[in-house]
């Protein structure tokens, strides 16, 4: 029993090639993964996330994340210029959602109470 277990500590390396099947990552695709920003805004407010998952958030549209990534792997964009990137338009993104929240929440709470006075009018 002891050879058993020692001979499935042996088969640790098995699970490397158990990676082999997956799909590889690109080479250009690891800083994007590894390099991590602070963010002071919208859900990642107080976090630090990778460049990789700025751009495949809900902040970047599909059209602009694969217009950096093509810039990106031909050269044509730093790491650094990708993360600045990303960096604004999240920033811009949150900006503007919490702009429109907050537009949103005053005017409809004054068509809210006019609304109220409409119907309460009709009533009688």
């Amino acid at each position: 029993l002891i050879a058993v277990k020692t001979s499935n500590k042996d088969t640790v390396p098995a699970a490397g090639e158990k990676n082999d099947d997956s799909p590889k990552e690109e080479p250009w695709e690891t800083p994007l993964k590894t390099t991590v920003v602070d963010m002071e805004v919208g859900e990642f407010q107080g976090h630090k996330i990778s460049v990789w998952d700025l751009l495949h958030s809900k902040y970047i549209p599909e059209e602009n994340r694969k217009e950096l990534l093509e810039l990106y792997q031909a050269g044509e964009l730093t790491l650094d210029q990708v993360k600045t990137v990303v960096r604004t338009i999240v920033t811009k993104a949150e900006a503007a959602r919490a702009e429109q929240l907050a537009n949103a929440n005053s005017p409809r709470a004054e068509s809210t109470t006019a609304e109220a006075e409409h119907t309460h009018l009709q009533e009688d």
